[in-house]
């Protein structure tokens, strides 16, 4: 039997509002001690966190791995699972925008199956709303949750018509998942590839409005208002789609929204210094906007943190900005960026910004089983050292994408080992020097 010593470490389990320092035993691929533990199995893998953070493993309930593919993409779930791994992340949602669209229980299962193989990180599968993402004939949605889908969406697309965005919402209440809506109005956004304002104004790119993204978020919430689905809001962007939201949390319904590194850290400004490597969907706003959103995750409106790690080829990049593709990567330095973002300015504590990691993306997909730390739970643990000065290089990478905007930037804390299931998937242990493997 292999078994885990953590001793000494700082254990936050938001979940419980645990938050001590102590040791975690872990025996195949369950807590079996949790607090302090005076007796290990011999031939145990004994690591000092002295300093360190012990953690729920983290979850990721947005991300783009590309498989099935045209080939037009490098990422498959075998490197994205390697990136999620080596950012801490030991679960993690894919979209289904993939080609052809996750839009059938076979497609899901295969899905399931290959992540199985891979093994470096937990990968739940969402599926299509509709077929093909067209937004036009409802997906077998019961189909698909038998198969294992944890959630549905069209992300990528908004489901447009009013009828068709009911009968969405009423087949994911039915089966007891999340619908996760991609919030653009498609007409509001013709063209658009900017935050509508003075910068882009002065480039003289396309606009795209706060309204695109508010607008569909108003529409579904009073949709669903008597339907009562689990609803969640994709990549806010806009400041303005906090209140909304929040309105609708207040009249009762299960409405919730996530923030991700890029709508945190970078304004619209960035199109004039980074080009195209600040492109996104949707678009980067202004400080007002950033100043908005942290203040709804103070308050606890928005509950996720979420990356929309969004490979793409450096061919589709280098380009002129209309044309390029949106979109960044970002799960294996996104720890970091959210620590900058929300820990560092004060706007969150430790347990506070971890349950939006770990607690809350769990409870979202209904898998109650994963972000938390309890004897008996499954061993899904991410160590962080809070206090590691590093830098991003894309270059390094597990990720064969390079599209990232905080290339170069010099950050403060990495997940520094993380463990899915009892095992070690990644870890960088070896690099650090109070570490000590018994």
């Amino acid at each position: 039997m292999s078994a885990i010593f953590l001793t000494n470490g700082r254990i936050i389990d938001p979940l419980s509002q645990l938050d001590a320092v102590g040791d975690v035993l872990i025996q195949d691929d369950q807590i079996i001690a949790l607090g302090r533990v005076e007796e290990v199995p011999p031939e145990t893998t004994t690591i000092d966190c002295d300093g360190y953070i012990i953690s729920p493993g983290l979850i990721d309930i947005h991300v783009h791995f590309r498989e099935p593919s045209s080939g037009k993409h490098e990422e498959t779930i075998a490197t994205g699972a390697a990136a999620a791994a080596a950012g801490g992340f030991t679960t993690v949602c894919t979209m289904p925008n993939t080609t052809p669209a996750t839009d059938t229980p076979g497609s899901i299962a295969s899905a399931i199956e290959t992540a199985k193989r891979v093994g470096k990180c937990r990968v739940l599968p969402t599926g299509c709303a509709t077929v093909g993402r067209q937004g036009k004939q409802l997906a077998p949605i019961a189909e698909m949750a038998r198969a294992g889908a944890i959630a549905f969406t069209d992300d990528g697309d908004v489901v447009e018509d009013n009828a068709m965005m009911s009968e969405v919402l009423r087949a994911c209440q039915g089966v007891d998942r999340c619908f996760m809506q991609h919030c653009q109005s498609p007409e509001m956004t013709i063209g658009g590839v900017m935050h509508a304002g003075a910068i882009q104004e002065e480039l003289g790119y396309g606009a795209w409005p706060r309204i695109a993204e508010e607008s569909i978020i108003e529409r579904d919430l009073q949709l669903n208002s008597d339907i009562g689905c689990a609803w969640h809001a994709q990549h806010l962007s806009s400041g303005g789609s906090v209140a909304i939201i929040e309105a609708a949390q207040q009249s009762g319904q299960r409405a919730t929204g996530e923030a991700s590194p890029h709508h945190l850290l970078l304004t619209d400004e960035s199109c004039k210094t980074l080009g195209t490597m600040a492109k996104m969907n949707p678009p980067l706003r202004t400080q007002e906007d950033i100043d908005l959103i942290k203040d709804g995750i103070k308050r606890g409106v928005i509950t996720i943190l979420a990356t929309d790690h969004a490979p793409h080829p450096q061919s589709t990049k280098d380009t002129p900005f209309p044309e390029a593709s949106f979109g960044i990567v970002g799960v294996e330095c996104a720890l970091a960026l959210y620590i900058k973002a929300l820990i560092e300015d004060g706007t969150l504590e430790w347990q506070q910004m971890l349950m939006m990691m770990t607690s809350n993306p769990a409870a979202l997909i209904g898998r109650t089983d994963l972000g938390c730390l309890k004897v008996g739970s499954k061993a899904d643990i991410t160590v962080i050292d809070p206090n590691l000065e590093w830098t991003i290089y894309a270059s390094q990478f597990l990720s064969p994408a390079r599209n990232c905007p905080f290339d170069g930037w010099k950050v403060k804390g990495k997940a520094i080992a993380t463990i899915l299931g009892g095992k070690i998937s990644h870890s960088c242990l070896e690099k650090q020097p109070s570490v000590d493997f018994a």
